[in-house]
C-alpha cells in the first residue's frame, strides 16, 4: 500500500503521525497500556495541523488546490446532489469530458451544475485532458447554460482548471472565441448563476464558465490571470519564484475578498478538502442554497443587471494622484 500523498509544508504534521503509529504499535506488540499517551499525541498533530492550516501563504494554499486528493466536480455532485442526469456533447464536434453537467437537484432544488473534471489516474487524466478544456468543451457548457435559462433554472458552475488547453487543436477549433461568446452570452441570461472555485481557477479556462451572480471560492482554492509558475517566469525567468509571484497576484480567497472580485470563502475541514470531503461538500451545499435563496427573489431583469454591475465595478479603484 503506497503512503498517502502529503505537501512539502506538512512535514511536522507526517513525523508526528509516523510517531503516532509507532506508539500504536508498540503498545500492541508489547501488551503495554499508552492511551493516554496516545491521545496526547493525537491532540498535537490536530494542534500542529490546526497552526499550519490557519496560517498557510499563498504558495502553500496553491499546493492544497493541487492536492491529488481534492474532490472534484463529479465528487461534490455524488454527495450533495440528487436526480443528476448528465447532458453530454457541444453538437457541433464532440463530449468533452474536461467540463461535465447537467440537471441536478441540492436538497430538491432543480439546478443545471456545470464544472471543470480531472482525473485520479493516467485514464482518468487523458480522458479529461488533466481538467484543461477545449473550445467544445466551452461551447457544451453554453449550451447547458443556455438550457437551464430556457426551463428557468439557476445554473452553479464549479471551477477547477490550471486553464483552458492550449495546444494546436485548441487553436484550430478557435479556443479563444469559444470562451469569448460564452463571457458575452452570459450576460443575456435571465437564470441566477453562482460560481464557485473549488481548486484551482486558472486564466481564461476559468472564467469561460465564471460569469455569475455571485462569486464563491473554497477555503484553499486560488483564482488567477496565470499560473504563480507561469508569472515567475515572465517576471523573474526563473519558476523557482513561484512563491514570491504567487504572494504578488493575489489570488487567495483573502485577497479576492478585499478587492471585491470573490463574494464569500467556503471554509473548508481542518486539512484541507482532501482530507474530508464530505464535510467540504456539505459547506458547498450550504453555501449555494444560502446564496439561491437571496438571488431567487429577484426578478430576471434584477438578475441580468446585478450581474452586469458585478462584472463592471471589477477594476474600479479610488486613489489619490501624487
Amino acid at each position: 500500500m503506497s503512503a498517502p500523498f502529503s505537501l512539502p509544508f506538512e512535514s511536522p504534521i507526517q513525523e508526528l503521525e509516523t510517531k503516532l503509529a509507532e506508539l500504536e504499535s508498540f503498545s500492541q506488540e508489547q501488551d503495554i497500556d499508552v492511551s493516554h499517551e496516545i491521545e496526547n499525541m493525537k491532540q498535537k498533530i490536530e494542534q500542529t495541523r490546526n497552526d499550519i492550516y490557519t496560517n498557510l501563504t499563498a504558495w502553500q494554499k496553491v499546493q492544497v488546490a493541487r492536492h491529488p486528493s481534492r474532490p472534484y466536480t463529479m465528487d461534490y455532485i455524488n454527495i450533495m446532489c440528487t436526480d443528476f442526469v448528465e447532458i453530454h456533447g457541444d453538437r457541433i464536434h464532440r463530449d468533452d469530458r474536461a467540463i461535465i453537467g447537467g440537471f441536478a437537484k441540492i436538497d430538491g432544488q432543480k439546478v443545471m451544475i456545470i464544472g471543470s473534471q480531472k482525473g485520479r489516474d493516467t485514464k482518468s487524466n487523458v480522458e479529461t485532458n488533466f481538467g484543461c478544456a477545449h473550445p467544445e468543451g466551452y461551447r457544451k457548457a453554453l449550451r447547458l447554460m443556455k438550457l437551464a435559462d430556457k426551463f428557468n433554472v439557476p445554473i452553479v458552475t464549479l471551477i477547477d482548471t490550471k486553464g483552458a488547453y492550449a495546444g494546436l487543436e485548441s487553436e484550430e477549433r478557435h479556443i479563444a472565441e469559444a470562451i469569448a461568446v460564452n463571457l458575452r452570452e452570459c450576460f443575456n441570461l435571465k437564470v441566477p448563476i453562482i460560481c464557485v472555485i473549488i481548486g484551482e481557477g486558472g486564466s481564461g479556462g476559468a472564467l469561460g464558465i465564471g460569469i455569475g451572480n455571485r462569486i464563491l471560492i473554497m477555503e484553499h482554492a486560488y483564482y488567477s490571470v496565470i499560473s504563480p509558475e507561469g508569472c515567475a517566469a515572465i517576471l523573474w525567468k526563473d519558476r523557482a519564484y513561484s512563491d514570491k509571484a504567487a504572494e504578488a497576484l493575489k489570488i487567495t480567497g483573502k485577497h479576492l475578498m478585499e478587492l471585491k472580485l470573490a463574494d464569500s470563502i467556503i471554509p473548508e475541514p481542518q486539512g484541507g478538502a482532501h482530507t474530508d470531503h464530505e464535510a467540504a461538500a456539505e459547506n458547498l451545499k450550504k453555501a449555494l442554497l444560502e446564496n439561491l435563496e437571496q438571488l431567487k427573489a429577484m426578478t430576471p431583469e434584477e438578475i441580468m443587471e446585478d450581474r452586469y454591475n458585478k462584472f463592471r465595478a471589477m477594476g474600479e479603484f479610488e486613489g489619490q494622484v501624487a
